[in-house]
């Protein structure tokens, strides 16, 4: 395929040259994988063979175009529809999401468009109706966008599903993916089932730097008010800045120190996924018509909506993950041949040597990621469901179907059976229930056994399993609310665990009827320092990164004064952490003896050690009060001393502590919730109703109790302790820190180290009302600092 005179003359009219990956892409004969960056004009590459194509429409669903958000949908098709007017061509664009009206999704299963715009979900949804073969019998191109980001999770291994359906349905399909950030381009394209990678030229370095700041950051904290000034000001010199920030929380803070300190009144806005749809709509529209300044916003736009006025990005808060921070400088400048413009505002003194480490590797094109792992049989036994409302299928053929989806390509045939035996009868220790008989087999074919339970299947589709809230009460009839905390941290709760929530330390007593009960326990240190809410891990990646860059002091000229000045002083009194090496010490501080662990390991994984290095030490008679983690380091305070932690950390005996927690913990009942409700043991929508998270988790509960008796061998069980594992305690990464670090370097002193300092403003931190919050945090810094030698 050539590009038309038309097209050419159109580029030419708009003062462009087509750029050489939009042509190759044009000429691919096969499935296609082009990453290229933002402002490279994927999304126009991805659509210009289908343009071209579509000049004389033959009818009948011709494009398929999947993205990961809904806004980007409704952006794409303001995108198309200029060139598609201009060029005089008579299609049919139309988007197919939850917002679209029921009215016209049941006309497009009738009538579809020529190019159709959707998300894995509503894909899905379509696929599940004996309509499919005809709406994508006549399907020629699938575009895949922001395919990296779906690969991500769970919604990718659906859609890769949907695809090796499409491609049954629709023999011959073209399929092409787009990307801006891959850090493994063939890992990517093997996910997509097989495809020939297009590279396009990089363009030019972007303009990063951190944001030069009068005063400096705080040793502890996660806001980055300290440059509300500085952020007001590059606001002010640019066109239109998006403001960064990784945590919802964090972002209404900030937006609010913004406005306090906004003395011109320069319009800026609040985008985040909490709020509600009406009110991200108009934040957008009016980023769209230039009619803001400024927007504070969280992961809600990392991809790839085009405002092509953004010239400027901040990133308040180390970015966690390098990938994460490329797809963010992106979204300045959607000119291809100009740098992107952004400025980097660490949080604190320690996220300084991150935010340095994540712009070396930003420079050097070095991306972060995990590897993949298979396909998750959750997803599997959903889809199994879902075409089965299809119609009738053979399993041997829906076999061979699935193995051509790039996730399951290993998919061996004792698990596709077990997936298949889960979705007809809900296996051993459920067949006997009707609710879970489900499917049935008859001449050779496996069908639904009632065809009204489509209905319910179809209202339960997708892998984005919400979080829910638990209240915190005071135990005892009419117990006073304390406030909210996330199910996941509740489920990292023992009876006798202490928490602070609403600025006090209770003690956690139990779950009644999905309430955390409490008692007051205003003398103890508490165990698990603050409920935080959601925070973002360190890849694995960029904490080597930080901890090399710590350990070789030739690197420390790349820091500012002020941090070479605190490392060289750790480096004296006691030790840097180093790569192969994992530093420990010991020292008392108030009474209490402390272990610091330079684990580097991420925040969720760390805390999972925490919690068994101190089931050990209370082994020991240690006497083990309380921890806490961050992204680097495992801070344990005791009654003794550890003097050798190594004793600790045996592989083996964590492994089985691991077991032996996770077996009488709440986290598994979590994870199996997430799970079932997946693989469809669980229905979260009911027809005209839906089911409150109290109500799906007390059913999920029961279910586990029952085949954790009965079936502990059950499929389901399987696969939430291997993702309890990989997941939610993150025990991969410290078996990963284990090995990264097979020497240890343990330090007796007799005070706080440096290092170890802004842990200890960590320990039982309580929000503090008025004015005086911010010098009480300084003056309690201070006085730290000085007890660890830095003046």
């Amino acid at each position: 395929m050539t590009l038309p005179t038309a097209f050419q003359d159109w580029f030419a009219r708009q003062g462009w040259q087509p750029h050489p990956h939009q042509i190759a892409l044009l000429k691919a004969q096969g499935d296609s994988l082009l990453i290229a960056p933002t402002g490279g004009g994927k999304t126009l590459a991805g659509f210009l063979p289908s343009l071209v194509d579509l000049r004389d429409p033959p009818g009948g669903l011709h494009t398929l175009y999947v993205s990961p958000l809904k806004a980007l949908t409704a952006d794409i098709a303001r995108n198309l529809a200029r060139p598609v007017a201009d060029l005089g061509l008579d299609l049919r664009i139309e988007d197919r999401t939850g917002d679209t009206r029921p009215g016209q999704r049941a006309r497009q299963r009738v009538d579809p468009p020529d190019i159709l715009l959707t998300t894995p979900e509503s894909l899905a949804l379509m696929l599940s109706y004996e309509q499919a073969p005809r709406i994508f019998g006549s399907l020629r191109r699938v575009v895949l966008d922001e395919l990296h980001a779906l690969a991500e999770s769970k919604r990718g291994d659906q859609l890769m599903l949907c695809l090796a359906r499409l491609r049954s349905l629709a023999p011959g399909v073209q399929v092409t993916g787009l990307s801006a950030t891959v850090e493994d381009p063939g890992a990517l394209a093997r996910f997509m089932g097989g495809a020939d990678i297009i590279h396009a030229d990089p363009g030019p370095d972007p303009d990063i730097a951190m944001l030069a700041t009068t005063q400096s950051a705080p040793w502890a904290g996660g806001g980055g008010h300290y440059a509300i000034p500085e952020v007001l000001d590059q606001i002010r010199q640019a066109r239109t800045t998006i403001v960064f920030i990784n945590t919802r929380a964090q972002a209404e803070l900030f937006f609010q120190a913004l406005w306090a300190a906004n003395d011109e009144n320069l319009p800026i806005g609040l985008h985040h996924g909490s709020l509600s749809r009406e009110a991200r709509q108009k934040v957008e529209t009016a980023m769209a018509a230039g009619q803001l300044r400024a927007v504070v916003a969280t992961g809600s736009l990392d991809l790839g909506i085009d405002w092509g006025a953004v010239d400027l990005v901040i990133q308040i808060g180390a970015p966690k993950n390098v990938k994460r921070l490329v797809q963010r400088i992106g979204r300045a400048n959607h000119r291809y041949n100009a740098p992107s413009c952004a400025r980097i505002v660490p949080a604190n003194r320690f996220e300084v040597i991150e935010c340095v480490a994540a712009l070396q590797a930003v420079r050097e094109r070095d991306l972060d990621g995990d590897p993949r792992g298979p396909g998750p049989l959750d997803v599997l036994c959903q889809h199994i469901l879902l075409t089965a409302c299809a119609g009738p299928f053979d399993a041997d053929d829906l076999f061979r179907e699935l193995r051509e989806a790039g996730p399951y390509r290993d998919l061996t045939r004792a698990d596709f059976d077990a997936c298949l035996d889960f979705a007809a009868t809900g296996g051993y220790a459920l067949r006997a229930y009707d609710r879970w008989q489900r499917l049935m087999q008859r001449d050779g074919l496996w069908r639904l056994r009632d065809p009204r339970a489509a209905r319910d299947l179809r209202m339960n589709i997708g892998t984005i399993v919400e979080a829910e809230m638990l209240k915190v009460r005071m135990r005892g009839r009419g117990g006073a609310p304390l406030g909210e905390v996330e199910e996941s941290f509740a489920a990292t709760l023992q009876p006798g665990d202490t928490f602070l929530i609403g600025g006090q330390t209770v003690r956690y007593e139990g779950l009644r009827e999905l309430v955390v009960e409490v008692t007051k326990q205003p003398t103890k240190q508490p165990r698990i320092a603050v409920f935080s809410g959601l925070k973002l891990a360190t890849s694995t990646q960029l904490s080597h990164r930080v901890q090399a860059l710590i350990g070789d002091p030739s690197q420390h000229a790349l820091l500012p004064g002020e941090t070479r000045d605190w490392l060289s002083l750790q480096a004296r009194v006691s030790a840097l952490p180093r790569d192969g090496v994992l530093l420990s010490e010991s020292f008392p501080h108030q009474g209490r003896w402390h272990l610091a662990l330079y684990g580097f390991a991420g925040r969720n994984a760390l805390q999972t050690l925490g919690l068994l290095m101190t089931r050990v030490m209370e082994q020991a008679g240690l006497g083990p009060l309380g921890f806490l983690s961050t992204d680097y380091a495992l801070l344990i305070w005791s009654m003794d001393p550890v003097r050798d932690p190594a004793a600790l950390l045996n592989r083996d005996a964590l492994r089985e502590g691991l077991g032996d927690w996770l077996a009488g913990n709440a986290v598994m009942k979590r994870s199996f919730r997430t799970i079932a409700t997946i693989a469809g043991l669980i229905q979260r929508n009911l027809p005209g109703q839906r089911k409150t998270g109290r109500q799906a988790t007390f059913s999920s509960d029961i279910l586990y109790d029952t085949l954790r008796r009965y079936d502990p061998d059950h499929l389901l069980l399987r696969i939430t302790a291997s993702e309890a594992r990989r997941g939610l305690v993150d025990f991969d990464r410290i078996e990963d820190m284990l090995r990264h670090s097979p020497h240890h370097d343990h330090r007796m002193l007799d005070r706080v180290s440096p290092l170890a300092a802004p842990l200890l403003l960590e320990v039982g931190r309580v929000p503090i009302a008025g004015q005086g919050r911010e010098r009480l945090a300084e003056e309690e810094a201070a006085a730290l600092m000085a007890e660890a030698g830095l003046t």
